[in-house]
């Protein structure tokens, strides 16, 4: 059957059912006509399909790397005909993708579509910073647009899926992969969950520019015991409620049309098999109702969990707690019919996992079209596009965190600068800017921090580029180069940190310090008595004690992406003031963690004074660099910060308002950033919690009232039944530039 001719039938078969449906009830609203027709045509192919078909909608083999780019496994072709795929793990491409969808819709038996997916994490082949630098930039609109990019890029190379956004909190900067997420706060975390789904879905799935997003990891993952990838989470249900769970409940909200389990156990039960999170809270409770994918080989690992004691009850196991697609472990199409058979598993639960993906492709329009994603020259036009190069290098330089700057460094002259010299391994790296999950970026679209400043500076102005070292390794040749052009210069730049994959699944680090002779090589280079500004690449906070007490200035700028070299550069000469916030706390050491700011009190709250105290002897308890703490070109005045009312019943809300002013010579933007604490509770509960912020631009001497309304939600607590408790009493209000820099006020809850 041709491809015109395939989709005629789609069409025919859609219109069919969709005007049986309008017989049924008269007057059915357009949305209940079309969910009408999307059951129809579900039950109709389900009606018809094999269990060995419906199992394949439940298969996701990964795709392999051939001459041309992505491609499906050997034998992939057969295994598509036969029914035995429903979707595929990093495969793109238009012209790729179009011709595996051609044998999938007029090949097979039934005709139906696949679904082609990839970690489509911070941008598709325009690379955005890493998700942990993006979320420093406290800019909700900025992240949901670089979702959109991505998707609108990614969609053009024929993918209809994204393993994104990940939602996980995570306080152990030890952890890899908390580069992927958006930090500790489980309140920014929820708001930034939302704002990707949204870019990343749009307005409307069935547009071909929408790429369904998918939550992960379902639940807990960032919780890791020892930060160690893949390890258990031991926690509490409350703090699983009130931590860990709500951004995934604000992506559900937004409708993520997928969310991903988690490798880690949590209350001894792996995520693969924890019916009670997965069907119980988060399809039962939620009534959430998008597909659950397993991560890769998720299913399989039951077995060396120990829950599991070989593949088929693996599959079983999985199945029945409500994991639908099996990715890359290919045990639910070769172990489950013969379970399904001998009674082993009802094929109701099948069935259920079927129509939850059967459903997702009817919503991506791939029955109407199945060819909507795959188009050669709309791959040609939407890829890497000048306009999305520009807002990467917004986002890159919003993210980016002043962390110190002594005695005004910064901002350098472009035009009076002399000699800069540019020092350190990763001053000339295109392939770290990318930072990880890169996914089709291209190491020769990145522009180097030495590139950006050879071309923002003025003609009168040297700059000289010295090596120094590697990232890691223990090799000093370098250094004596390094320092004589440092004694040349008038101000050295350095750049330094983490190569793009030890921020990264599996790369967990025991250190939080600067890897190989990195420091070492700063503190020769400090030693000629030139001043020196530390720039810093990496995807998790690093103990940087040494720079901080010893370096006038230091910028941290994450995996900044392709425009690296010039979002650096706009703020290293003072074309954009900084405002990036961090949104993970800065340890001294790596014996500090955990460390994060929504921490709870003990019975001997740290105290200088008092010995028997919750501290420590060898270093302070407080951290480096709190969450949200950063640095601005001029400087901001908080006031009068005020609630509209002293006294509210449960339930009712607050409004809080602040008024900001810009007391500084230069515009720039501010994150105003709202806490709150529940005073006295029948649990304990955190010193302070984000609650509210807002990124605001301010010219010099300009005062702004900014308003944050706090709801129920906010200022409750989950109780033992799951559910949002507020009680009765003080709670106390602060508001400032930084978890630790604020002004406070209160307000008391009373009874209804």
């Amino acid at each position: 059957m041709s491809a015109p001719a395939t989709r005629m039938k789609m069409r025919r078969l859609r219109s069919g059912i969709a005007a049986f449906a309008m017989a049924l009830a008269v007057a059915i609203p357009a949305a209940a006509a079309e969910d009408e027709a999307e059951s129809a045509l579900v039950e109709s192919l389900l009606a018809k399909m094999t269990l060995e078909e419906k199992l394949g909608q439940l298969n996701q083999p990964r795709g392999r790397w051939g001459q041309t780019g992505p491609q499906v496994q050997e034998g992939g072709e057969d295994q598509i005909r036969a029914g035995r795929i429903g979707s595929y793990l990093g495969v793109h491409g238009a012209d790729y993708t179009r011709r595996m969808q051609k044998i999938a819709v007029e090949e097979s038996r039934l005709g139906i579509p696949l679904l082609f997916a990839h970690d489509v994490i911070h941008g598709f082949r325009t690379i955005f910073p890493v998700p942990l630098g993006e979320s420093a930039s406290f800019d909700v609109d900025a992240i949901e647009n670089a979702a959109r990019i991505a998707a609108d890029e990614a969609t053009a190379a024929g993918l209809h899926w994204t393993y994104a956004p990940m939602v996980d909190v995570a306080r152990d900067p030890r952890w890899g992969r908390i580069v992927e997420g958006s930090g500790e706060s489980a309140y920014l975390g929820s708001v930034l969950a939302a704002a990707r789904v949204r870019g990343f879905q749009g307005g409307d799935l069935r547009a071909d520019d929408t790429l369904m997003a998918t939550a992960k990891h379902f639940v807990a993952y960032g919780a890791a015991e020892g930060g160690r990838d893949y390890n258990i989470a031991d926690i509490s249900e409350r703090t699983l409620r009130d931590v860990y769970l709500p951004p995934f409940k604000a992506a559900a909200d937004a409708g993520a049309a997928s969310m991903m389990a988690a490798f880690n156990e949590v209350d001894g039960v792996p995520m693969h098999a924890n019916g009670r999170l997965i069907d119980g809270v988060l399809r039962g409770e939620w009534g959430w109702d998008g597909i659950l994918v397993s991560d890769y080989t998720g299913v399989l690992e039951l077995i060396p969990h120990g829950v599991a004691g070989d593949r088929a009850e693996a599959g079983v196991r999985a199945l029945e707690a409500g994991v639908d697609i099996d990715m890359v472990s290919d045990i639910y199409v070769d172990d489950l019919p013969a379970v399904v058979r001998a009674d082993g598993l009802d094929e109701a639960r099948v069935d259920a996992a079927v129509r939850r993906v059967l459903r997702a492709k009817y919503r991506l329009g791939l029955f109407d079209d199945p060819y909507r994603y795959s188009d050669d020259a709309r791959e040609r036009e939407r890829i890497l596009r000048p306009e999305y190069r520009a807002a990467a290098r917004d986002v890159a330089r919003k993210s980016m965190v002043l962390l110190k700057n002594a005695g005004d460094l910064l901002p350098l002259d472009r035009d009076a600068a002399g000699t800069i010299a540019v020092i350190g391994p990763l001053a000339d790296d295109k392939r770290v800017m990318l930072g990880g999950w890169a996914a089709a970026g291209r190491a020769e679209d990145a522009v180097t921090p030495l590139e950006g400043i050879r071309e923002a500076v003025g003609p009168g102005v040297r700059v000289l580029h010295a090596r120094g070292a590697d990232v890691e390794g223990d090799d000093r040749s370098g250094f004596d180069e390094a320092v004589a052009l440092a004694r040349q210069a008038d101000v050295v730049l350095m750049f330094i940190g983490e190569h793009h994959d030890m921020s990264a699944e599996a790369h967990n680090r025991t250190t939080l310090d600067l890897p190989g002779v990195q420091q070492a090589l700063v503190q020769a280079v400090h030693a000629t008595g030139k001043p020196v500004v530390a720039v810093l690449f990496n995807g998790r906070p690093l103990s940087i004690g040494w720079l901080d007490a010893n370096l006038p200035s230091i910028l941290e700028a994450w995996f900044p992406g392709i425009e690296a070299g010039h979002a650096i550069a706009d703020v290293l000469f003072g074309d954009h003031n900084p405002a990036g916030r961090l949104p993970v706390t800065f340890p001294r050491n790596v014996g500090q963690i955990p460390i994060y700011h929504d921490h709870k009190n003990t019975g001997r709250p740290p105290s200088e004074q008092e010995k028997y105290t919750s501290k420590y002897i060898d270093v302070p308890w407080t951290p480096l660099y709190a969450f949200g703490h950063g640095l601005s070109y001029t400087r901001f005045d908080y006031g009068d910060l005020a609630v509209d009312s002293a006294r509210v019943a449960v339930g009712e809300p607050v409004t809080v308002a602040v008024t900001v002013t810009n007391v500084g010579k230069r515009a720039g933007d501010e994150v105003v950033q709202l806490y709150l604490r529940d005073d006295v509770a029948s649990v304990t509960r955190p010193v302070r919690e984000l609650r509210g912020f807002r990124r605001i631009h301010l010219q010099p001497g300009e005062r702004r009232r900014i308003e944050f309304v706090l709801t129920a939600e906010a200022m409750g607590f989950h109780d033992a039944g799951g559910r949002i408790k507020v009680e009765p009493g003080r709670f106390t209000v602060f508001a400032g530039g930084s978890s630790d820099d604020v002004i406070e006020t209160g307000f008391e809850v009373v009874p209804r």
